[in-house]
């Protein structure tokens, strides 16, 4: 029998061999990284310098102990080129192994702009653990960090290395932080206690050049000011990898399209976690990937199961000014409604029949999170006054 192969060893690809091996523990299963296969924690990456951990400190568990735990077969630093769909074989760096069933959980990579300038190729980005260890090494004797991107990760650096002492300047075209994820009013509650920290927002302008300087960089905005930093970090998304699928003939979109089996075009074939646009959504997170991981490993053993999601919130990695968010679809029909507001805001939006399928809670209200998960579904009367209630944007 050909082994189950996972290609990928993040959160994903391993969430789903420790499912499947808590239903079977005999069917052979082979797990393809791209780098070492130690297991780590993601999202720790854009919170762990003001910890004090560099990266060997984040490894969780070694590929080693993964293994034996799993009972599975890793083969590291190993890239895989090729499939071919009809013969059920892989062509990879170390061989082209035949699978019964595969999984792709290839996750995504940094969305990097074209920038002018003889330092462009300077700019960084952190996506794994490697990625987090050249920026440590960096980081020795730096003092001024620019960000490219007020999402959710930019936010999330900007406030571990404000809090640890560095000069921080976030550069975003929008007008305020976590634009894709909430409305003007939530998104703004961040500017003020991040800037108290240090951290410097540039709203409205993009990073157009990137020049050596005599200590660092020299970095151009599109509005013609400028400014100095010794490291430059891009955050401005994530795009999921969906070549190796193309080429092999899958059905791609933004990411490898699934059902709600994670069964991609070819019923052999399946995909979860940053690559994977389930029914035309690419749902990142973590709580979407544990999910979709224990409803696949039911497949897999051979129970057929279609993965549902249930109301998930996004907790904003930002202590000094706390954010949760349940986010709606960007074309969600409703509206939002501040519900208090004070060292913080709550804010929900209302549907069509006025339930609440989405919500922000920042500052002193992110503790209410668990509270406003449960009330999802249900309605509230539209109480709030006129300038209280916004159409749905950019969420």
């Amino acid at each position: 029998m050909e082994p189950i192969i996972v290609i990928g060893s993040g959160l994903a690809g391993y969430s789903v061999i420790r499912e499947l091996r808590k239903l079977d523990r005999e069917v052979p299963v082979m797990l393809l990284s791209r780098d070492s296969g130690d297991y780590y924690s993601k999202p720790m990456l854009s919170n762990a310098f003001a910890q004090g951990k560099g990266a060997a400190a984040l490894v969780q568990t070694s590929v080693v102990e993964m293994a034996k735990q799993l009972g599975i077969t890793v083969r590291s630093h190993t890239e895989v080129h090729g499939i071919d769909v009809a013969a059920k074989r892989l062509t990879t760096t170390q061989g082209e192994p035949r699978y019964s069933r595969l999984v792709l959980a290839i996750g995504a990579d940094p969305i990097r702009i074209p920038l002018q300038g003889d330092a462009a190729d300077a700019v960084m980005s952190v996506n794994d653990i490697a990625d987090y260890a050249h920026l440590r090494e960096a980081m020795q004797g730096a003092k001024r960090i620019a960000i490219m991107g007020g999402g959710l990760i930019g936010c999330e650096f900007a406030n571990d290395w404000a809090a640890a002492g560095f000069i921080v300047s976030v550069i975003d075209p929008g007008s305020y932080p976590l634009a894709s994820l909430m409305p003007q009013q939530a998104g703004s509650q961040l500017r003020a206690p991040l800037a108290a920290i240090g951290v410097d927002w540039r709203f409205g302008t993009s990073v157009s050049r990137v020049d050596s300087a005599a200590t660092g960089y020299t970095l151009t905005l599109a509005d013609g000011s400028q400014l100095q930093a010794d490291i430059v970090l891009s955050a401005i998304g994530l795009r999921p990898r969906i070549a190796l699928a193309q080429t092999a003939g899958l059905a791609v979109n933004r990411g490898i399209k699934v059902d709600t089996h994670l069964r991609s075009s070819d019923p052999a074939i399946f995909a979860l976690g940053d690559c994977a646009e389930i029914e035309g959504r690419v749902q990142p997170f973590v709580l979407p990937i544990m999910h979709a991981a224990r409803a696949l490993a039911k497949t897999l053993a051979g129970e057929d199961t279609a993965v549902v999601f249930p109301a998930m919130p996004v907790v904003v990695k930002t202590p000094t000014h706390p954010v949760a968010v349940l986010p709606v679809a960007r074309d969600a029909v409703g509206v939002w409604q501040t519900l208090a507001s004070g060292n913080g805001i709550k804010m929900a939006f209302l549907d069509a029949a006025d339930r609440i399928s989405g919500f922000v809670l920042t500052g002193e209200f992110a503790a209410e999170r668990s509270e406003m998960t449960k009330r999802v579904g249900t309605p509230l009367a539209a109480t709030g006054k006129a300038d209280n209630i916004v159409a749905a944007e950019s969420s």
